[in-house]
């Protein structure tokens, strides 16, 4: 039997708001608020948030009890907790190998991590670190030949599950991001120039591990681009709009397990059930594409009403905290995947953030399992409080 990662974290940072609250003070404005921001006036960044803590969990005192159990069955593999990593674009911007960091610590944790096709580390490199246990993020290219390449190296890589992005059909309109600069074409200001130099740290681990780039993507890019190129580049290779044809095809070629990210609709799931899709996770990108959408907490409970029997449902988005995953569980999910949480640890603490944020997680997890009486991750809809 595998033994499972000791919990520890530094109690200096006992909540994922005191993490935030110590990457924002050590890097740099631009990347912070690339982070942590949505789009437009943030009212769905907000609410994804808010409205999960609306769910309230309901105890059972004086039944007997014999511990809680956090180990969760997906896709045929035990994990070890009922979340895990999502994919995070342009990570090492945020914290210089944080894709690494991240990587090795849910691999250490036995907890899913899902690799985007815009971040900053290699599928190859990552594969390594989890010897083939992570999940691919595919954003759709518009040449066929980038798509089956970037599928037959995941597959190569011996990732267990491919994650197909539906939500971003277009770039979500975020002014922060144009303001500092970090929309595309990217550019980098006088403002940003003395933003680094500010955060010395900062400056040195990137220099220590590079500029960040695209590594996925690596092999499909001209040597040299400028700016105003990468954007360019950006906005020629991917096809952006997601449909049935194109799932379809991928479930065609694809054999391992293939996931929808992005549903926040009982249409959309029904269809991607009629496609043959293992399971789809609810949400919204974080609400950083639609201002004016649900969040993601609200979708989830339909959807798991009409069709909790008939695929595996996951979601994201908003999910800050232990009793966050109870509450979005007892509600229906299967399992929960987080962004921000864990790039503020690895912002915070560097190497020891990843490892410091599961840890502080499955801690605040068990302790409302345990106040509640529930023993195990699949017991938590008993104890969801309903009107």
């Amino acid at each position: 039997m595998r033994n499972q990662k000791q919990i520890q974290f530094n109690p200096k940072y006992p909540s994922i708001e005191d993490l935030r609250e110590k990457a924002r003070r050590r890097i740099p404005k631009f990347a912070f608020e690339y982070l942590d921001g949505g789009c437009n006036e943030e009212v769905c960044l907000r609410k994804n948030t808010s409205d999960i803590r609306e769910v309230e969990l309901l105890p059972r005192y004086l039944d007997s009890y014999p511990g809680a159990d956090l180990t969760t069955e997906l896709f045929g593999k035990v994990y070890d907790a009922p979340f895990g990593v999502a994919p995070i674009g342009l990570q090492g911007l945020m914290w210089p190998n944080s894709p690494e960091i991240l990587a090795k610590a849910a691999f250490a944790h036995n907890i899913p991590f899902i690799l985007s096709t815009v971040t900053t580390s290699s599928m190859e490199r990552i594969s390594e670190i989890t010897e083939g246990n992570a999940w691919f993020q595919l954003y759709h290219p518009t040449e066929e030949s980038v798509r089956n390449d970037l599928i037959k190296r995941a597959e190569a890589a011996g990732c267990p599950v491919l994650v197909l992005l539906c939500d971003t059909p277009v770039f979500g309109f975020r002014p922060k991001e144009i303001k500092n600069g970090l929309s595309m074409p990217p550019k980098m200001s006088l403002s940003n120039i003395l933003q680094i130099l500010g955060k010395p740290e900062w400056a040195l681990q990137t220099l220590r591990h590079g500029q960040p780039n695209f590594e996925v993507l690596k092999p499909y890019m001209p040597k040299v681009l400028n700016l105003k190129q990468l954007g360019n580049f950006m906005d020629q290779t991917f096809s952006k709009r997601m449909d049935m044809d194109k799932i379809a095809s991928i479930r065609d070629i694809w054999k391992g397990k293939l996931v929808l990210k992005g549903v926040v609709t009982e249409v959309d799931a029904e269809k991607a059930i009629s496609l043959g899709l293992d399971g789809i996770i609810v949400s919204n990108h974080g609400g950083r594409q639609l201002d004016a959408g649900e969040s993601t907490i609200k979708p989830l409970k339909r959807i798991v009403d009409k069709y909790g029997d008939q695929i595996t449902i996951m979601m994201d988005s908003g999910i800050r905290s232990g009793p966050d995953i109870a509450r979005v569980l007892a509600s229906g999910a299967h399992f929960t995947f987080m962004g921000r949480p864990f790039m503020y640890g690895a912002a915070a603490l560097g190497n020891a953030g990843g490892d410091h944020t599961i840890s502080l997680l499955k801690t605040q997890l068990r302790q409302v399992m345990e106040q509640i009486g529930c023993t195990g991750v699949h017991q938590m809809p008993e104890h969801l409080v309903t009107f």
